[in-house]
């Protein structure tokens, strides 16, 4: 599948920018796999499932695309031009042998990707004995993590099918319904704006005070806290955002944690600034849940990566020597989860730009919202 809007001169020019990366790193080539990996590199969104697939890129900036001939059509389609095809019953790997007899890569430093599997791994290991593999995810997320801004339209187009979503669904949403039933709606809502559904999870009541609650059949019920955690992509680019609402009514509890919570978020948001750490903005964050008595029930990082996965660089972890990047996009999600209560979490996703933080959601409510009924 080849993403609309990626372009031939967006994909030699991170060619070349992987190219460099492995020739400053001193590796002589880099082999990506996952469709993450080819969907960045060059907008071919294929998943190469058990069958070997590996687009190959030399230090010195030649590329190979060794793949089924299933896909050999696609990958022309998109302007590949060195496409080495197998077709089953074939052995791939003797075009890995050519291709490694090719660019002289008997004794050499090969990356890979971080999520080729170990089976197609122990093989070239087998052609290529005294060749040294290595994990080439470092080289390449560090690339990913810098967002242009043809990236970031992207991801302001799935932030802003996300937030009208939330602000459509939640004064629907009733006692009686289950979490099913608002999944539903959030996933019809995100589709509804040409979205393209990604997760979602509802955790109403003490669901919400699991972190990852696996949306089920409980029916919510009056004075619920529900918590609403979801996304959808655009072109591959992914939207995330946590809001917590209550059903019909709030506790003087609920009110005082959502307010924590908020507190927390605006004070890790605060924090950010290109060269700050990572772990600041953690730390910053978590002050403000710690001194209000809950440090312990805030038992997750502040927040994660975003852009062609979920999660991916940078990770907002507690003491975190990483700096933040103009570029960095990420979310900032901190959560309080009273244990068989209820949860409290608030999530957008921000970009750092050389002012600070600038999101890419609309505004959390100030207050927690509450249903009609």
């Amino acid at each position: 599948m080849h993403r609309v809007g990626y372009s031939e001169g967006m994909s030699q020019n991170r060619i070349s920018q992987v190219a460099e990366a492995a020739a400053s790193a001193g590796l002589d080539a880099f082999l990506a796999w996952s469709p993450t990996s080819l969907g960045y590199i060059r907008g071919l969104h294929e998943h190469p499932g058990h069958r070997f697939f590996a687009l190959c890129i030399k230090s010195s900036g030649e590329e190979v695309l060794i793949c089924p001939a299933l896909s050999e059509s696609q990958a022309r389609r998109i302007g590949i031009k060195e496409v080495w095809s197998w077709k089953d019953g074939e052995d791939a790997l003797l075009l890995f042998e050519k291709l490694a007899s090719d660019w002289n890569l008997k004794s050499a430093m090969v990356a890979v990707d971080e999520d080729l599997p170990a089976l197609h791994l122990l093989k070239m290991q087998k052609v290529l004995p005294a060749a040294l593999f290595c994990d080439g995810g470092p080289m390449l997320n560090g690339l990913r993590r810098r967002k242009t801004e043809d990236e970031l339209i992207l991801l302001r187009k799935a932030a802003v099918m996300a937030d009208e979503t939330f602000n459509e669904v939640w004064p629907q949403i009733r006692a009686g319904m289950t979490e099913r039933d608002v999944e539903k709606m959030l996933f019809a809502g995100m589709e509804s704006k040409g979205g393209t559904v990604n997760f979602g999870i509802v955790g109403t009541g003490a669901g919400g005070a699991e972190p990852h609650h696996a949306t089920d059949s409980t029916v919510l019920q009056r004075g619920d806290v529900v918590i609403l955690d979801f996304g959808c992509d655009v072109e591959g680019y992914r939207s995330d955002i946590t809001r917590t609402i209550a059903i019909g009514h709030a506790s003087d509890l609920a009110k005082e944690i959502y307010k924590i919570v908020y507190q927390a978020h605006h004070a890790g948001k605060a924090s950010i600034r290109p060269g700050a750490t990572l772990g600041s903005a953690d730390a910053a964050a978590r002050k403000v849940v710690e001194e209000a008595g809950y440090g312990p029930q805030f038992m997750h990082r502040l927040g994660h990566g975003i852009g062609l996965q979920g999660h991916e660089l940078p990770y907002l972890m507690p003491g975190s020597e990483d700096l933040f990047q103009v570029g960095d996009c990420f979310s900032i999600e901190p959560g309080i989860y009273l244990s068989g209560q209820f949860g409290v979490r608030l999530e957008n996703i921000y970009t750092c730009t050389e002012s600070g933080a600038e999101s890419l959601d609309i505004p959390i409510p100030e207050e927690l919202p509450i249903t009609k009924s």
